[in-house]
């Protein structure tokens, strides 16, 4: 019994050393990162600055891949179900807490099936109308909502994504009825209000920002608590008569569960680097976005509460999907 204990404890020894090495070699080929949405839209824009940075310190290649649908799901099943071997990750974002609540039949479960990297950026959404449009405000687009009822249309970047949220979020608190209209990236919805197609979009800033500054369309509030420091002039939702009104949209990186812990320390130490990487900083900011400083822990507790806080509102509206 003693030597079968000193076999299984050098074994033990053995592997862990393995784990170790193959966890400071990591990575020895291309990376993947997943990303649930359409090229252009604003979790791709930051998620191509954080694959940049990092293929610059591993030298290696790590490839973006656009896997949008489904709420984000269909990314983030794909990476949940990869080989826990650090190879596969996924940038996501507040979707994958959104979809637990929504979505009764998952082929996976967020908090369960995917480890947490750590943070990356966030940043209010900005609800963007046409300069054209009649209702240059929020309380006007309530008053015209319920004027129309079920006529208003507002984009999304898909089916429980955060910026839809933000629309049913306003429809709850307002007490309106707005029509969803869900697209596979937020440059889309963006691109149908400057058209005329759509009312108004809640976009994330690295989209919707430069469409403000430019004038192609107007903001009108953002979803933070507070004013928004790279749009000072545009109101919070709070301000503009839904007091307790407030949605930030957050990115952060998830491997699979399983993933070695020497490993997934690795990843999360270089993820690190990349938000104190002073080009990376300013290239984030330059979007619209801040470095969220949220380490694996922090943020995994972080992840834990927005889900219950999605749960709570999805709950209120009644909404489920299959």
């Amino acid at each position: 019994m003693i030597r079968a204990a000193r076999r299984c404890s050098i074994a033990l020894a053995v592997a862990l050393t393995a784990t170790g090495a193959a966890a400071q070699n990591y990575p020895v080929k291309p990376v993947r990162v997943a990303v649930g949405f359409a090229a252009g839209a604003s979790t791709d824009i930051v998620a191509r600055i954080v694959a940049q940075k990092l293929g610059e310190q591993w030298n290696q290649s790590v490839i973006v891949e656009n896997r949008p649908g489904a709420g984000t799901n269909i990314a983030a099943e794909a990476v949940a179900k990869s080989p826990p071997d650090g190879y596969t990750l996924l940038i996501g974002q507040n979707a994958l807490a959104i979809s637990r609540a929504l979505y009764p039949k998952l082929g996976y479960d967020p908090l369960r099936d995917l480890a947490p990297v750590g943070a990356i950026s966030s940043a209010p959404h900005i609800l963007l109308v046409h300069p054209s449009f009649p209702a240059q405000t929020v309380p006007a687009l309530i008053a015209l909502a319920k004027k129309r009822p079920g006529e208003l249309t507002y984009g999304s970047s898909g089916v429980g994504i955060n910026d839809h949220m933000c629309g049913e979020l306003l429809k709850t608190m307002a007490r309106i009825d707005l029509l969803h209209v869900p697209y596979k990236g937020g440059n889309q919805a963006a691109a149908d209000v400057i058209g005329g197609q759509i009312a108004f979009y809640f976009s994330g800033m690295p989209v919707g920002l430069p469409l403000h500054k430019s004038g192609r369309l107007r903001g009108i509030a953002v979803t933070s608590a507070s004013r928004y420091e790279g749009a000072p002039e545009v109101p919070t939702m709070a301000e503009s008569g839904l007091p307790g009104y407030e949605a930030v949209l957050w990115q952060a990186m998830f491997a699979p569960a399983g993933v070695p812990p020497a490993l997934l320390a690795k990843i999360a130490a270089d993820l690190a680097r990349v938000r104190e990487n002073p080009e990376a900083r300013e290239r984030l900011k330059g979007t619209g976005v801040d470095v969220f400083p949220a380490d694996a822990a922090k943020f995994g507790a972080f992840f834990r509460a927005e889900t219950e806080k999605w749960q709570k509102v999805i709950a209120a509206a009644g909404i489920r999907l299959e």
